[in-house]
């Protein structure tokens, strides 16, 4: 089936290709057709639109996939109703309901064949876009190798070698946060080093849910950092490096938090560039690469941290 263009759409348009705006309003859609909208759209503000988010697993596709759509239209929220664990005929009438009295588009992976039609039948009768976000994935891989996919919900999450792997990572790094534990450092995949409040723990978290054990150092004036880095043969060693007027604000909102308000060279401006300054000569001795994560998510900072590490590792594609 050839999905026409966004503004045209004829009696078999499919209801997973529904275009909505940045309101939240349908887009080329006449709402004066009675197929197409039996019953009267729900009531939204401008800036809120609910979204049903229906799976057999966790939902945690769903959940990411929505958020990276939502980050692209700037003043909307949107009302999650979550449904998991969905596998039986009574739960999708269930949902039906909820989409009946919360009117918005429906997002789902559900591998069940009769489970998908019952859904999707139940959004056309109410007249609300039903998208399966694995679907066209899974269609391509499947058309590439030539075989079927296995049709079993949260295969992903699955107690596989994979899954204790990331259990023994997120142990190992939280063993070794803060500079805790540098005995072993050689068993780390990845060990960053960086002043105070440069995201160091939320991006070793971060890689450890990924699979990498990370070890984290921080850098503190006049205390060197721990010989046993010196001696790590294997290990990705990686520093981060922020502005030092934005690691000066940061620093001054976590001593608010802590409701510590007297001056200190911690937060000291010319202290700060100073502590940012000797870092980077010690990246700069030692060969390590550096990364700014002024303005980066954590995301974003984890994700050069592995660019940087395949690197390293002879893999870059």
């Amino acid at each position: 089936m050839r999905y026409p263009q966004a503004g045209q759409v004829g009696e078999k348009t499919p209801w997973n290709v529904q275009s909505f705006s940045k309101f939240g309003s349908r887009v080329g859609l006449s709402q004066n057709n009675p197929e197409l909208f039996p019953r009267s759209d729900p009531i939204v503000t401008p800036s809120e639109i609910h979204l049903h988010l229906v799976s057999d697993a966790t939902g945690e596709t769903n959940h990411q996939v929505v958020r990276a759509c939502l980050v692209q239209f700037e003043g909307v929220r949107a009302n999650e109703h979550v449904w998991s664990l969905v596998r039986t005929e009574g739960h999708i009438e269930k949902i039906l309901t909820a989409v009946d009295s919360y009117r918005g588009p429906v997002l789902f992976t559900i591998v069940d064949d009769d489970l998908r039609q019952r859904l999707e039948d139940g959004c056309r009768r109410l007249g609300v876009p039903c998208i399966s976000v694995l679907d066209p994935v899974v269609a391509t891989l499947g058309k590439f190798l030539g075989r079927e996919s296995r049709g079993r919900p949260g295969l992903q999450h699955e107690l596989d070698s994979a899954y204790f792997g990331r259990i023994e990572a997120m142990d190992f790094t939280l063993a070794h946060d803060d500079g805790q534990m540098t005995h072993d450092l050689d068993q780390a995949d990845i060990i960053i080093l960086g002043v105070s409040r440069t995201s160091k723990t939320p991006t070793s978290l971060y890689l450890a849910n990924r699979g990498y054990k990370t070890a984290n150092i921080p850098l503190v004036p006049g205390v060197p950092v721990p010989e046993e880095i010196a001696r790590t043969t294997t290990a990705f060693i990686i520093g981060l490096t922020n502005d030092p007027a934005r690691l000066t604000q940061i620093r001054r909102n976590r001593m608010l938090m802590l409701k510590q308000e007297e001056e200190t060279d911690y937060v000291d401006i010319e202290r700060v560039k100073e502590e940012v300054t000797e870092a980077r000569r010690l990246f700069s001795k030692n060969g390590w690469p550096v990364i700014n994560v002024t303005r980066r998510s954590i995301e974003e900072t984890a994700a050069a941290v592995l660019q940087r590490y395949e690197r390293f590792h002879g893999r870059e594609s």
